[in-house]
């Protein structure tokens, strides 16, 4: 196949590219596992307070990425650094500034502080996080299309960025661990619920991941080089670059901008499936240690443990994704892992004293998790192809709705909750259960009819009052 149809990488560039998003990845990790549980169990607010901070933070992100998205497209970036490394320079910054002050005490707080004067403190770092996060999140992203052209490519370019994705969650939830065991130096805090005695925990925790992450932030702008059409002026390529498709093709399509994906019936396809996706994989992470601490009442050592057991069976399942989609193909593979989160589902609803048979659930949640995010990212830049002018702009379209959904999924949540203490009353036991069987099968569910629209309606680009030129590709306003 010639070079102009298929790029390749060499396996220090993907493994560059593949660490871009690792203090992304790490920063997430604590912000779903663990915000819930710091803001509740740890600093005391009400369930509903803890949510709205959630809700802050996801509606901000959700805001933000569309806008990040369409401006990343537009915007030639720094100089010859390429437009995607600038946001994600920015992004990275931003994060590096405000993640700290998360999960931390209010500075300047007492036990008299109303907790709406804490709401207000603590909601200006997490706006400026996801704005951080969701400038990382789509530039990088953005760079799987213009650095591959072959679809198993992508796919494999997509499963070393997870692979690299269940390393960072590994690496919080093991800090995690041990942090809590060095808290207790020779007593045993394992068994201890969570209190206000585990704030240095949390902090301790932010901290390393920060320092963690920016090692690697730096090894990601070091290797990765955007792509740049060669034999062209920067005058000229600022003027045309967006309107020149990244690989030459012999058939004539059309060259999409931003409004034309709004009346692609594929992008709300995609769409629907990568937000149940996400909400599937983010709310049985944000919800796992409320289920394991509340309904299942295991130490709190669990809440490091079990999703530990949860990224590594994700971590060894994307070895073979590559290879498993290539012999049943992508649609296939996503139904497989929607299957695994099933059986999670019905294991949850049917033992209710699940006890140390955990440790199996989590194996399925996991392998089932990411098995269904590595096929949709996937399945998202088979829809882009070669529509690399506009890419950014559906990956943040994508991610819009799936952090809207997952936002305000938490917030009616929170609301429902029965207990309106600060500790677990009795009814929490079986909310959480229900919760947890709601997130992953009901979920599960509207992925699945995703899925078939898919099937029924494969993904491409459809000509919907789309004009042609007799040129390469036709610019369409």
């Amino acid at each position: 196949m010639p070079d102009s149809v298929r790029r390749s990488l060499p396996v220090i560039r993907k493994l560059s590219y593949a660490v871009g998003h690792f203090l992304n990845d790490l920063c997430a990790s604590m912000w779903f596992t663990y915000l819930l549980v710091f803001y509740h169990s740890v600093l005391g607010f009400y369930n509903t307070n803890a949510g709205v901070l959630l809700l802050v933070g996801q509606v901000a992100d959700g805001i933000c990425t569309p806008l990040i998205g369409y401006e990343s497209d537009q915007t030639p970036g720094c100089g010859n650094y390429g437009k995607r490394k600038t946001w994600h320079l920015v992004g990275t910054l931003s994060v590096g500034i405000s993640f700290a002050f998360i999960f931390n005490q209010c500075l300047g707080c007492t036990a008299d502080t109303p907790q709406w004067a804490s709401l207000l403190y603590f909601s200006p770092f997490i706006i400026i996080f996801q704005f951080g996060w969701a400038a990382t999140q789509i530039s990088h992203l953005s760079l799987i299309p213009e650095l591959v052209s072959c679809e198993h490519d992508k796919v494999e370019l997509t499963a070393y960025r997870y692979a690299f994705t269940v390393i960072a969650n590994i690496t919080v939830f093991a800090m995690a661990y041990l942090l809590f065991h060095v808290q207790g130096g020779g007593g045993d805090p394992l068994s201890d619920s969570l209190g206000p005695a585990d704030a240095p925990v949390f902090r301790n925790l932010a901290l390393i991941v920060l320092g963690i992450g920016a090692l690697f932030s730096v090894f990601f702008h070091l290797g990765t080089t955007e792509s740049r059409k060669p034999g062209l002026k920067e005058e000229e390529e600022e003027a045309e670059g967006e309107r020149r498709p990244l690989l030459p093709s012999s058939n004539t399509s059309p060259v999409l901008q931003w409004k034309c994906w709004l009346q692609q019936p594929s992008f709300y396809q995609v769409a629907l499936l990568y937000m149940s996706t996400r909400l599937i994989v983010n709310l049985s992470q944000t919800y796992i240690s409320m289920y394991l601490l509340n309904t299942l009442q295991l130490p709190k050592n669990f809440i490091a443990t079990i999703p530990l057991v949860m990224y590594l069976s994700g971590f060894l399942s994307s070895f073979i994704m590559k290879t498993l989609s290539k012999r049943i193909g992508k649609s296939l593979t996503y139904f497989v892992g929607l299957l695994l989160i099933m059986g999670f589902s019905y294991w949850v609803l049917l033992d209710a004293r699940m006890g140390q048979r955990i440790y199996g659930a989590a194996v399925l949640l996991g392998t089932g998790s990411a098995t269904i995010l590595v096929i949709s990212l996937a399945m998202t830049a088979e829809l882009i192809a070669d529509q690399t002018q506009s890419g950014a702009f559906v990956y943040g379209a994508m991610s819009f709705t799936d952090k809207l959904a997952n936002g305000f999924a938490v917030m009616v949540i929170q609301a429902l909750h029965p207990c309106h203490t600060v500790v677990c009353c009795p009814a929490c036991v079986w909310f959480y259960h229900y919760i947890m069987v709601v997130v992953t099968g009901g979920v599960a569910v509207v992925a699945a009819l995703a899925l078939c629209s898919i099937l029924i309606w494969p993904i491409k680009i459809r000509p919907r009052g789309l004009q042609v030129t007799s040129e390469d590709a036709a610019s369409v306003n």
